[in-house]
């Protein structure tokens, strides 16, 4: 039987669909029940496959970590995810929404999901404040008010209320990488996308920007995280999961993916990381 490239989900199954249509099921991925559903996706740039067929669910109050080498797909997954970047096939569900069909309104969406980037991406011309309540009184139109509140609240609670009428350039890259999260906080986001938040950063400044991360995650926090520093995903991740080729190969919890994993690529990657002094314990 010839097998076409074009998959399905019914019932909470996968299926491939071959050339008289029938469906083979391949593996349960589960309802669209949790907050975040990937299904599916392939992404191509200039003829490059960067995503192939990911399959990815993050549930309520869940901390998903990305592992892998650079070129592995982490970013373009977390980009497709917050519409910055188009996929080419799959769905993209938000709160069993699917996102990624035509007419989706890609500020709606983005209004419920926070995204910090690796740079820090703050407007130097405005202070900490103004940074932090530009989307909530443009977007979401509150009044500065209660906007400025919110976000008084929130740096007071990442040590960092008495900066706040300070300009992005007298900050330190840690202090700056925390006000960058508040202002994706502030919005009070259903999902958040972190991407290789500390990477950026000198390495004393590092633990300041993850401990801001544990405590999101003791609050609660659904978030989706793209990370080489594989201490932090031990302590952090409730899955991790190993990209390789723009695919899932290898997912679980910690301290089986990072200790014991099964798949040869996965062991050579994490040498790769024992070697260069991040693997943490």
């Amino acid at each position: 039987m010839k097998l076409v490239s074009r998959r399905t989900v019914e019932n909470g199954h996968k299926f491939i669909i071959d050339a008289n249509g029938r469906g083979l099921a391949v593996g349960r991925v589960g309802v669209v029940s949790g907050v975040l559903r990937v299904a599916g996706v392939r992404k191509v740039f200039r003829g490059n496959v960067v995503l192939d067929d990911l399959w990815l669910e993050v549930g309520e109050h869940e901390v998903v970590v990305l592992i892998g080498a650079s070129g592995s797909g982490k970013s373009t997954l977390l980009r497709c995810v917050n519409l910055l970047e188009s996929i080419d096939d799959g769905t993209i569900h938000l709160d069993g929404v699917d996102i990624t069909e035509p007419g989706a309104d890609a500020d709606e969406v983005r209004k419920k999901i926070g995204l910090v980037f690796q740079s820090f991406n703050l407007f130097p011309h405005l202070s900490v404040l103004d940074n932090i309540t530009l989307a909530p009184r443009r977007v979401h139109r509150l009044d500065r008010a209660t906007a400025e509140a919110k976000a008084l609240a929130l740096l007071q609670k990442v040590g960092l209320a008495e900066r706040a009428r300070d300009y992005p350039d007298r900050l330190s890259g840690g202090q700056q990488q925390r006000v960058a999260i508040v202002r994706a906080l502030v919005n009070e986001p259903r999902l958040m996308l972190l991407d290789e938040v500390t990477s950026a950063l000198d390495p004393e400044l590092v633990g300041e920007v993850l401990a801001l991360i544990r405590s999101l995650k003791a609050d609660g926090m659904t978030m989706l995280i793209a990370t080489h520093e594989m201490g932090f995903a031990r302590q952090v991740a409730d899955r991790v999961c190993f990209l390789h080729n723009g695919q899932i190969l290898e997912e679980g919890p910690p301290h089986r993916v990072l200790d014991d994993p099964t798949e040869p690529r996965t062991r050579q990657f994490l040498r790769l990381m024992e070697s260069s002094g991040r693997l943490g314990g």
